[in-house]
């Protein structure tokens, strides 16, 4: 697998995902797998969360709490 995206040299400096708990799952995977090879990769230092998604997630709970309802036509509805 190493040899198919290049990564045998080390120079993978991060990964960037959203918060499913299956990319934790798959940091923690490539970690062991790097360092099978000799590779230092610490997952938990390298695995970013999309800080977009972050604030996605956050405004959806506010909106949620504050029993406020979004529109239910869809925007289709409006073409």
């Amino acid at each position: 697998m190493l040899d198919r995206f290049e990564l045998t040299d080390g120079r993978l400096l991060g990964i960037t995902t959203d918060n499913a708990s299956s990319n934790y799952s798959m940091t923690r995977e490539l970690q062991s797998t790097l360092e099978a090879s000799g590779i230092e990769w610490p997952a938990l230092r390298n695995h970013i969360s999309c800080m977009a998604h972050v604030i996605q997630l956050a405004l959806c709970a506010l909106i949620s709490s504050l029993g406020v309802k979004g529109r239910t036509v869809s925007w289709e509805a409006h073409e």
